[in-house]
């Protein structure tokens, strides 16, 4: 009926899927949701990185995203760039996207400290050096989150 993954409602709220790609690129958190054995959904607001096609976060290797994972790889991660409330006119400006994909932990080294090292970039760009060492010495405890993105939705409503 609707296919793999549905299309917008609205087409007047489509943006472009570079929008989306720059909303991701420039997003500070984005919500992960998974789905649980026991059929609830779980959203988890964390820090990530757009790469390639790929969004990558770090998180201790057990907990209930880790688990809800493993029961299901199947993930979607919002991310909302921008956000006005028009209280006159009942309605709200914004830009969003909803990234779907597959979740998987990432196993290699050299690409869980690749993944740690965009964070760094992103996130604490002044202390690049001292997070080498962090980096390397948390390698074991900490787990690496890779969503290899399946499909796009971006929208916004910009009133002036």
């Amino acid at each position: 009926r609707y296919g793999l993954f549905r299309k917008l409602r609205r087409d007047d709220r489509k943006l472009s899927l570079e929008e989306g790609r720059d909303i991701l690129e420039r997003g500070i958190f984005g919500v992960l949701s998974t789905l649980g054995e026991d059929g609830y959904p779980y959203g988890t607001p964390l820090n990530y990185v757009f790469d390639d096609g790929r969004i990558y976060f770090h998180s201790a290797c057990e907990g209930h995203k880790i688990t809800n994972i493993m029961f299901s790889s199947k993930v979607s991660f919002c991310v909302v760039d921008f956000v006005e409330i028009l209280p006159s006119s009942f309605s709200t400006n914004y830009k969003s996207v909803v990234a779907y994909g597959i979740a998987s932990l990432v196993a290699e080294a050299s690409e869980k400290l690749y993944a740690l090292k965009r964070l760094v970039e992103k996130y604490s760009p002044d202390f690049e050096k001292e997070s080498e060492d962090v980096s390397k010495r948390s390698l074991n405890t900490t787990c690496i989150i890779r969503i290899d993105i399946q499909h796009i939705s971006c929208k916004g409503h910009i009133e002036v």
